[in-house]
């Protein structure tokens, strides 16, 4: 069955349905620099592999969220890139980073934050 039948009616739950899974968010926020090789966001990312990436670009693919399209570097290469409903994520992500932080502090446990450095790497890294 395709990841987009098993989406839930509520919006809210919806939303969370595209977002949920462990590096969803990661890579959209990656992505939110531009177009990105597979090979090029799996040394951005820390700790995901090569079948998680390609599983979650592809959920994100079939959400609407990104696209893919010849790389320009690379002719044989795929580039994906976020689609203007993946773009319109942004303030989303900004949002839920903040909110993040608020929910760790009110609950005294901001020392556990880590910083985004500590996932994704700089795009000239």
């Amino acid at each position: 069955m395709k990841t987009i039948n098993r989406l839930p009616g509520l919006p809210v739950e919806r939303a969370l349905g595209v977002l949920s899974g462990r590096w969803k968010a990661v890579i959209l926020h990656v992505l939110l620099d531009g177009p990105q090789r597979t090979c090029d966001l799996e040394k951005r990312i820390a700790g995901i592999t090569q079948k998680v990436l390609i599983e979650q670009l592809r959920a994100l693919e079939e959400h609407g969220m990104v696209s893919r399209q010849p790389s320009a570097v690379d002719r044989q290469g795929i580039e994906y890139l976020l689609t203007p409903l993946g773009e319109s994520l942004r303030p989303i992500l900004d949002s839920l980073i903040e909110w993040g932080s608020h929910h760790a502090t009110a609950l005294d446990d901001a020392d556990r934050l880590l910083p985004c450095e500590a996932v994704v790497r700089d795009r000239t890294a």
